[in-house]
């Protein structure tokens, strides 16, 4: 694996609270008490700045080395110096079954070791509130430093509290145990307490692992992407964010910064789709139930995006203390695409409720009720599916009637038809079919375009779009159908930076987009598996595979030129997509088997 420029992260979390750390033991980021909350490690953002980040600095360090212990998100860095000292730092945040309930609490802890010599150690920790600004002076008790402001923060610890205030280095000969969280105190023993919570996080993370279904290759990135897709869950509402960042940028001084810490709707389809394939049916029900929580609440007009807590407003600010990613601002708290018009929602909502009606596994099976509310939803995405909306790509200063939206609507409506089939209500199949059947042809009719011999990104568009690959996987067009393969060919002239895949290449409200999406290169993967291009597939899955960071985790752009990871991180669309594509091109264990033992 390469290990490219910029966010080289690895992501702690509980379905809580997440954190990110990079390979030198440095806490980045850090949002309290919960994935959308204030950021009390803020660094991430904070440009040229040195403030909210807590790390542990080594006398004369020449040497990090830094991984996740195998199959969970507890990650061990080890720090070498060069007169052969050496210490192991340790991070997770809590989460296991104790009486009978999880236990997530909002906390981070770290244990710092010896492993050899008489390393000399700096402990340093600069928390922030107000997005980016300073936290302090600290009030002191017999084992915690305790921050007030717009966020109250604690750090317990045996280590000693003075060098930690004065950041004064001194030699660590034996462990020692941090705790951030909120201003109360803490239970138990801090050493065995700490100790004991690692191991059963530990434990908690292999079973979780060890009750996937996943193929027999790639089996690590798959495991990695799995387990980054659940961190992302916050399991008190089954909502799943976007991503666990605000405002990095989806390429340098671009101005494309957006709030990822909510749950798009759209994403929706694709993270239960994942989740599904490798059998995490658990996050996946949890997941349908949020959404359709808030569809039964807004049928009528359903937002592309909610809060964590779905009644949660969105409002868009800039945060004026940080300077922003690499000093890239600004840095935006909430998200106005909360309030745009995108009509592939109702399709969404439909598509990822599908396997409540059809999975046998599921505790609560799809009734006639929850039919009933998505033929609201169907009736919405039949009146919209030809209607103007502002797209998949949330376009702020234009609409059309693009086709990923109008296939997304039909698919909602054609799924609704299918579950009338699947309940026996004949007269409601045949409604719902009528409707699809006359949407479905005015999309092929008008998003195809003679002259560019490609569907194209809107109906009666000349502009390509990569989002035209999901049609077959819709069902809106047959993977054999002759448009598709000249579909493929046209995006593959224009869109791909070498094996990089650009979302459109046409002018847009920022002006021409510098970055390639990662989602839209497993989406052309998938494409290549369905036209029997299984070996172009393979190639660029595992060339895809090479731009992950060095924990196995990816971001939402990359930069076709440089290799270089922009976008907020880590996203679950891009994680899904790797998921979704390991699935589909990966050897069956019986095939493996057989090749091996013959």
């Amino acid at each position: 694996m390469t290990t490219p420029q910029g966010l080289d992260l690895a992501v702690i979390g509980n379905c809580r609270t997440a954190a990110l750390i990079d390979h030198a033991a440095r806490i980045v980021w850090w949002c309290f008490p919960r994935f959308d909350g204030e950021p009390v490690f803020s660094r991430l953002l904070a440009g040229t700045e040195e403030k909210g980040f807590s790390d542990v600095l080594l006398d004369g360090v020449v040497e990090t080395d830094s991984a996740y212990m195998r199959n969970t998100p507890v990650l061990v860095t080890v720090l070498k110096a060069k007169d052969g000292a050496a210490i192991r730092v340790t991070d997770f945040a809590p989460r296991f079954r104790n009486l009978d309930r999880m236990f997530r609490p909002p906390h981070l802890m770290r244990v710092i070791e010896p492993l050899s010599g008489l390393p000399r150690i700096t402990v340093r920790f600069r928390p922030t509130h107000n997005y980016g600004e300073p936290l302090g002076p600290p009030v002191f008790g017999s084992s915690h430093m305790r921050y007030q402001g717009a966020v109250s923060v604690r750090l317990t610890t045996d280590a000693p509290l003075a060098y930690i205030e004065k950041e004064t280095p001194f030699v660590l000969t034996r462990p020692v145990h941090l705790v951030f969280g909120g201003d109360e105190p803490f239970p138990g023993g801090l050493e065995s307490t700490v100790r004991d919570f690692c191991d059963r996080t530990r434990d908690y993370w292999h079973e979780w692992v060890r009750r996937l279904s996943i193929g027999y290759e790639w089996q690590e990135a798959v495991i990695r992407a799995a387990i980054t897709l659940k961190l992302s869950n916050f399991e008190e509402t089954g909502g799943i964010v976007a991503a666990l960042t605000t405002s990095v940028p989806e390429a340098p001084e671009s101005g494309r910064n957006w709030d990822y810490r909510y749950c798009w709707l759209r994403d929706a389809y694709f993270v239960v789709k994942a989740l599904n394939r490798i059998g995490a049916t658990r996050t996946m029900e949890d997941f349908i139930s949020f959404i359709l929580g808030i569809a039964s609440e807004e049928a009528a007009d359903l937002h592309p995006c909610y809060g964590i807590v779905p009644t949660d407003r969105l409002d868009e600010r800039i945060a004026p203390h940080l300077e922003g990613y690499q000093g890239h601002g600004p840095v935006r708290v909430g998200n106005a695409a909360a309030l745009q018009t995108q009509h592939d929602s109702y399709g969404s909502v439909i598509l990822a409720a599908m396997p409540v009606f059809f999975d046998r596994r599921l505790a609560r099976q799809g009734d006639e009720p929850l039919f009933r509310l998505l033929e609201t939803l169907g009736n919405k995405a039949a009146e919209l599916a030809l209607e103007p909306d502002a797209g998949i790509w949330e376009y702020r200063g234009r609409k059309r009637v693009h086709t990923h939206s109008a296939a997304m609507c039909w698919a909602g409506v054609s799924r609704v038809a299918a579950i009338a089939n699947h309940l026996g209500l004949a007269d409601r199949a045949a409604h719902w079919n009528k409707i699809a059947d006359m949407v479905q042809q005015i999309i092929l009719e008008r998003a195809w375009n003679p002259k560019r011999k490609a569907f194209c990104a809107a109906l009666g568009s000349d502009d390509l779009d990569a989002s035209v690959l999901l049609l077959p996987d819709l069902g809106l067009i047959e993977p054999g159908d002759p448009r598709f393969a000249e579909t493929v060919k046209a995006l593959d002239a224009e869109l791909r930076r070498e094996r990089h895949v650009m979302r459109y290449v046409a002018v847009d409200d920022f002006g021409l987009p510098e970055t390639a999406f990662l989602i839209c290169r497993f989406w052309l993967i998938d494409a290549y598996w369905q036209l029997g291009r299984i070996e172009e597939a393979r190639e660029m899955f595992a060339d895809a595979l090479n731009h992950r960071n060095r924990f196995g985790l990816l971001s939402e752009d990359v930069h076709p030129k440089t290799g270089e990871l922009w976008g907020n991180f880590p996203q679950t669309y891009s994680m899904a997509g790797l998921i979704l594509s390991a699935m589909r091109l990966s050897r069956s264990w019986e095939d493996r088997y057989w090749r091996v033992s013959s």
